[in-house]
Formats: C-alpha cells, sequence, structure tokens
C-alpha cells in the first residue's frame, strides 16, 4: 500500500486522529505535548500516529492534507489543525463538540 492509500485509511477509519511526534503518554516535542494535553480534556477516545516511527508518513502527510507542522488533528476525516488551533478551539470549548458529533455520527450507523 502506497503512503498515501495508508494515510487515507487512516483518516477514514478514525474519527478522531491525531498525527504527533511521539506518544500521547511520552509526546517528543512541546507542540505535540500540549496539542495531545488539550485534545484529551475533550476526549480519551482517540487514535495517533507516531510520525517519528513513519517517516514516509511524515514526508506525504504535510502535502496530502497542505499542512506543513504536526501535530495535525483530523476529526470524521477533516483536518482541523495543529497545536494553535487546537488549544484556541478549547479555550472556546469548540473542539468537544466536534468530537462528541463524530462519536454521534458513528452511533448512528
Amino acid at each position: 500500500m502506497n503512503t498515501i492509500k495508508k494515510i487515507e485509511k487512516q483518516i477514514q477509519e478514525n474519527p478522531v486522529l491525531i498525527y504527533i511526534k511521539g506518544t500521547p503518554d511520552n509526546p517528543s516535542c512541546g507542540f505535540s505535548s500540549q496539542a495531545v494535553t488539550a485534545l484529551k480534556t475533550c476526549s480519551d477516545n482517540f487514535s495517533y500516529v507516531d510520525i517519528l516511527q513513519h517517516p514516509d508518513i511524515r514526508k506525504e502527510l504535510p502535502k496530502y492534507s497542505d499542512w506543513p507542522t504536526f501535530p495535525q488533528l483530523w476529526v470524521s476525516g477533516k483536518l482541523i489543525g495543529g497545536c494553535n488551533i487546537i488549544l484556541e478551539m478549547v479555550e472556546k470549548n469548540e473542539l468537544k463538540k466536534i468530537i462528541d458529533n463524530a462519536f454521534k455520527k458513528i452511533d448512528k450507523i
């Protein structure tokens, strides 16, 4: 499977997916750490991909998403954004609503 197909499959199969450096329990950069901490205030139910373990995804995802940096948060197949956007949306109580709606869509299926 080529890298773009792998990325598309990950995004499609995971209602809430964050691409980070490291793991949620052991982030390898400050931005990934802040993003995961903020995301956890909204939900513990999310998937992640450690881009440090997947150099192909690290290289191709910015082209695919047209978003040059990491982390990248995807909800219901749509790019939400990176660390600053995640923090802003949590502060405005917007991210939790989007995540809750993503799981409501799944429950209806």
